[in-house]
């Protein structure tokens, strides 16, 4: 039994997440997203209204009709601020008690009533009732920054001209939408009780019907806070002016949470907190008006009844968990794609961490969403050039006579030499052609420390700081390809900065006349005069390639500006 309630159980809860799942209306029963809202709300019950004038301090006596049309069933009562059971407190616009109670002004020529929503909210209307006669002139005002500035929302008044310098407009058009506009409708003073006032932001705006497709009348709606100025009563109604007074029995504000069609829920996040939307869509922030974190692969939008504009996770094969958006790829995929992958793991790189890192290669036998997807080139640190290989095959690039996956082996016909420069050397060349006799009256290489000065900058066609990233054999020679950094002495076929090819004899290399190294950078000084190709950099044995200092940069400038001052001399 114990077995049959506990399986029970788990099933109930799995109904139960299925309902939950099937009841989201920001998803339909396919689990595709789709455009969705908050529930309209009344935001005004139970928040406090500020109001300019109230009656009762000092009490008062004021008057008002009992009978919406007849001026005869006037009745006047003392206000008095001090008695409850004859006050009438703002606090009765946003109470439960509806048209029983009424908040009262006084007998002033105008006032008006703040309301602060707490929040930014789109408003589907404002409606006003009234407990005594409506007034001849009402504005409303709309903030959206919390109160800092109003503009105007709508202007009610039998005269609209004289009142606020409108005239009375029955038509907006276009391209006036987003504007307030003054009617002279809702102003009559009958019924002389529970008249209202009522406005709706939406009402005879030409793109009404596409709301969701237009940003102009979505800010048009968007407010946080609401203020209805009352600016002058009706006259000839039988009150005296010192009895007259506004009144207002409930003040309702239609709206909804602003979370641009990507929740359905709204709430505050703790008590008396701004409300929050509760963000579908892979969407963020108060009102859902960005993506999540690593749902970057599309630009934000807002919903909109066509599409859902749901936010995409980037592609990247499970190796990072941060993205950034980038407009210009998106716009290059056709729109379709726009992530990329930031701080790649397990070795692999690119936008989509879709290949391995320079040093890696691919485990075929593993996709590359796996862990294990790029593992090391392991090659062998004198045989190869670098520590680079082929990505697909795992070759790494050997120096000349050395072979084998990561060049740890002597080529056919090559033989184990002495120099790491040159590991492997050809069986039919002896040995000491490289490191004996020969190489002792080829070049005489200098092991102590070279001092840079102005004479020996002035006898070289080329002085360079330059960055060695690659070799490759080439017959008798060595190139080098080089990142040239600076150049301080130029030639007179001109040497450009970036990458170029930097050409050393095999001989001059072997011997160590030069000493070379990938990955490292040089004060390269040369001559022209052994190139095979004017346009060619040469490096020989009356050369100098010295190991690169910054301190150097200050000296080399210095030897540049008085070479152009003329204080260099052809030798």
């Amino acid at each position: 039994m114990p077995g049959l309630w506990q399986g029970l159980g788990v099933l109930l809860s799995l109904q139960l997440a299925l309902l939950c799942l099937a009841s989201d209306p920001c998803y339909d029963a396919a689990r595709r997203p789709r455009y969705c809202l908050p529930e309209p709300t009344d935001l005004a019950v139970g928040r406090l209204v500020q109001a300019s004038a109230t009656c009762g301090r000092p009490p008062q006596r004021l008057c008002a009709f009992r009978h919406p049309g007849n001026t005869s069933s006037r009745r006047c009562r003392l206000c008095d601020g001090a008695d409850p059971a004859a006050a009438h407190p703002a606090a009765y616009l946003t109470d439960a008690g509806g048209e029983a109670t009424c908040w009262q002004s006084g007998p002033v020529a105008n006032a008006s009533l703040s309301l602060a929503l707490g929040g930014r909210f789109e408003l589907l209307y404002v409606a006003l009732r009234f407990c005594s006669p409506r007034p001849h002139s009402l504005a409303l005002y709309k903030s959206t920054d919390h109160g800092h500035s109003w503009m105007p929302f709508q202007f009610f008044s039998a005269r609209c001209l004289q009142a606020y310098g409108l005239p009375p407009a029955s038509v907006i058009s276009k391209a006036s939408e987003h504007e307030a506009i003054c009617t002279s409708a809702q102003t009559d003073p009958t019924p002389l009780v529970g008249g209202l006032v009522a406005f709706m932001p939406l009402a005879g705006r030409p793109l009404a019907r596409a709301f969701e497709y237009s940003p102009v009348l979505q800010d048009w709606v968007t407010a946080t806070d609401l203020r209805v100025a009352l600016d002058r009563r009706h006259r000839g109604l039988g009150l005296r002016g010192r009895e007259a007074s506004y009144g207002v029995s409930e003040l309702q504000v239609g709206g909804r949470c602003r979370c641009n069609g990507h929740a359905a829920r709204c709430g505050a996040a703790r008590p008396g907190g701004a409300p929050q939307c509760q963000c579908r869509h892979n969407t963020a922030g108060p009102e859902c008006e960005t993506c999540r974190a690593f749902y970057c692969d599309r630009p934000w939008q807002r919903a909109t009844p066509s599409d859902a504009h749901e936010c995409v996770a980037c592609e990247c094969n499970r190796h990072s968990h941060r993205c950034r958006f980038n407009m210009e790829l998106y716009k290059l995929s056709g729109r379709k794609s726009g992530g990329v992958c930031l701080n790649c793991r397990h070795h692999t790189a690119g936008r989509h961490c879709h290949y391995c890192q320079p040093g890696f290669k691919r485990d075929l036998a593993r996709p590359i969403t796996s862990r294990r997807a790029c593992k090391a080139c392991q090659c062998h640190p004198i045989g190869a050039v670098s520590t680079m290989c082929n990505q697909t095959t795992g070759q790494c690039q050997c120096k000349m006579g050395v072979t084998g996956l990561t060049c740890n082996r002597c080529a056919q016909g090559f033989q184990q030499s002495r120099t790491a420069h040159i590991p492997c050397i050809r069986k039919s060349a002896p040995y000491t052609y490289w490191m004996g006799t020969e190489c002792q009256t080829h070049c005489s290489p200098s092991h102590g420390r070279v001092h840079m000065n102005l004479r020996k900058y002035c006898k070289k066609d080329y002085v360079l700081h330059a960055q060695l990233l690659a070799m490759v054999e080439s017959g008798e020679w060595w190139q080098f390809t080089t990142s040239v950094l600076a150049v301080y002495r130029q030639r007179q076929v001109p040497i450009r900065r970036g990458e170029q090819p930097l050409w050393v004899p095999r001989q001059d290399l072997a011997c160590g006349c030069l000493r070379l190294q990938v990955g490292k950078a040089y004060l390269v000084i040369g001559n022209d005069a052994e190139s095979p190709d004017p346009a060619r950099l040469v490096l020989d044995r009356n050369s100098l390639a010295l190991p690169w200092r910054d301190v150097w940069a200050h000296k080399l400038r210095r030897f540049q500006q008085q070479d152009r001052q003329g204080n260099c001399r052809s030798p």
